[in-house]
């Protein structure tokens, strides 16, 4: 089928007329434009999140728990797990020094993240070479036992 000038039209539903408010009891949306009677919902800028009319709302009965800790730097938690893949995949070369710009340039970390962090999931099957920002101990002697080498940063 030719398309012509005069057969040319938008799908079903590309166009969708704005709501009219205030046009009538018949629109559906008169007098009141479907906000209700009168009061502060009625009004623009409203906000009541929350609000439980008089009553002492929820979060003001229940008590306080935990923190944020201000001072948490946050790290990619790598292990030995994931190396092995990301080598077997062929993304990293064995004997390839692995630290934070790689993985960032790999998409495997995002740039947000302010380090990395190594935890002794797995083992390591080939000698590595890491700059990392945190590393458990029992991780540390692994890489050592297999001849890789650590480095922190």
């Amino acid at each position: 089928m030719t398309i012509k000038l005069n057969t040319i039209k938008d799908n079903k539903g590309a166009r969708v007329r704005k709501k009219l408010l205030g046009r009538g009891l018949g629109s559906g949306l008169g007098k009141t434009s479907g906000r209700g009677g009168k009061g502060q919902t009625a009004r623009s800028g409203v906000a009541i999140n929350g609000f439980e009319g008089g009553q002492t709302p929820i979060y003001r009965r229940l008590p306080k728990r935990g923190f944020v800790n201000i001072h948490r730097v946050p790290l990619l938690e790598l292990d030995f797990k994931k190396i092995d893949n990301l080598i077997a995949t062929g993304k990293i070369v064995a004997n390839q020094k692995i630290d934070r710009d790689l993985l960032i340039s790999l998409k495997i970390m995002s740039p947000s993240l302010k380090g990395i962090s190594l935890l002794a999931n797995g083992t390591p099957k080939v000698p590595l070479t890491l700059a990392v920002t945190r590393i458990t101990a029992k991780a540390k002697e692994m890489i050592e036992s297999s001849g890789g080498t650590v480095v922190l940063e």
